[in-house]
């Protein structure tokens, strides 16, 4: 198969660099082919601090999805995230100008046109305008327009804007790792692709996307996103917290956390104990289970309860029909869900990518949502018949330009 017939995500994360090779197999679906990881040591709550060691990263990620796949990767789509992204609602009014005062494709392109005319400063872009709603004459709730009659046309849309350094150090990595930058998506609304079903997006859902470095926090109303946001802060708290109270190294930590740790009191048996590895030729020792959950819950019910309260002020925490969906590889850790349910007084779930087919058993992990939602978005924007032609040289440039029209993917 040909190498331009692959769709391949790369997320570059803070603690990790997650790589997804997707194709169309011989009946049309899209399949998984290739996963590869590797840790990351570049990146900093989400934002590139060390050029060389991000590109060492994504390429030996790379390269794992290629021995696993037998295929060459020659471009990538790749995301976003940090705490300099930010969410904005915005709405637009134009007259209907058409033949018959029927909304053409024209009048839809003006009304979103005025609704992302915002002033944002000098070091910020616009990554994504996406269409909420149409009110055609006071008619609300409208998702397609094109063929209405009216005379006034209204568009409620969502604005995400980061700021341009962050995207253009992220194109810099993937271009001198060897690759092409097919386009750059928001990693929470990637991952909304990979875990979310149309179901909880329609009744109203809140996505909380748990990394090591930020976590990514986006709701879905009626079926589009109200609310983006990322927070600086992640999993990478929570085994500082526990190297600092078991007095053992950061790696150390880590491995507890994953094979032991747990975020809710009421899963840990009391007699239940923890080996931790002697330090400086010390010998081991044993904790209780329940003394790590007591390190480990405060942090994680901190982070979740920063959640809360900003959905809270939003508005919104009342209209998640649809619950709380934990993703990323803090939503492992035993216990997140059953403590995102009592904090949010919500019905929760750990969110998985989608079975696509192929290499189920290795993607399907919370791990891969962010890469396996790239590969759905890269498929979502092939479908839209859009062919890339640009060169490198004009990479940087050509990605904002068709992030500026997004939305069009929607009609």
């Amino acid at each position: 198969m040909a190498a331009e017939d692959l769709i391949v995500g790369l997320d570059i994360g803070t603690t990790k660099v997650c790589v997804v090779i997707g194709q169309y197999g011989e009946s049309g679906q899209l399949e998984i082919v290739g996963v590869g990881t590797t840790p990351s040591r570049g990146l900093r709550r989400g934002v590139v601090i060390n050029i060389e060691t991000t590109v060492r990263s994504i390429a030996n990620a790379v390269e794992a999805a290629e021995m696993m796949s037998g295929r060459e990767v020659h471009s990538v789509y790749t995301g976003i995230a940090g705490g300099h992204i930010e969410g904005i609602n915005s709405r637009g009014v134009v007259a209907v100008t058409g033949k018959g005062r029927e909304i053409s494709r024209e009048d839809v392109d003006r009304v979103i046109d005025a609704a992302k005319a915002i002033v944002i400063p000098m070091d910020r872009e616009v990554l994504h305008v996406i269409p909420q709603e149409f009110i055609v004459d006071a008619q609300g709730g409208i998702k397609n327009p094109i063929g209405m009659v009216g005379v006034r046309l209204e568009a409620e849309v969502h604005i995400i804007t980061g700021a341009v350094s962050s995207a253009q150090n992220i194109v810099k990595c993937v271009n001198r790792a060897g690759f092409k930058v097919n386009d750059i998506a928001l990693e929470p609304l990637a991952s909304s692709k990979a875990v979310l079903s149309q179901d909880e997006k329609e009744l109203g859902v809140l996505l909380i996307d748990l990394g090591g470095g930020t976590t990514d926090v986006l709701v879905h109303l009626e079926g589009a996103p109200y609310h983006t946001e990322v927070l600086s802060v992640g999993g990478d708290q929570v085994t500082n917290d526990l190297s600092i109270m078991l007095k053992t190294p950061l790696e150390t930590a880590e491995k507890i956390k994953k094979e032991a740790g747990c975020c809710y009191a009421a899963l840990v048996q009391e007699q239940e104990e923890v080996r931790v590895p002697g330090v400086g030729g010390r010998p081991p020792r044993s904790v209780r289970r329940a003394e790590l959950c007591e390190i480990i819950q405060p942090r994680m019910a901190e982070i979740l309860g920063m959640v809360r309260e900003q959905i809270q002020r939003k508005g919104y925490l009342g209209l998640l029909g649809g619950g709380v969906v934990l993703t990323g590889g803090g939503s492992l850790l035993a216990g997140a869900s059953e403590l995102a349910a009592e904090i949010f007084n919500l019905p929760a779930r750990v969110g998985y990518p989608a079975r696509l087919g192929g290499l189920v058993e290795e993607y399907y992990n919370p791990v891969f949502a962010t890469g396996v939602g790239l590969v759905l978005y890269g498929a979502a924007k092939r479908e839209t018949g859009y062919v890339d032609t640009s060169s490198s040289e004009n990479t940087f440039s050509s990605v904002w330009d068709r992030m500026r029209n997004w939305f069009k993917e929607f009609f």
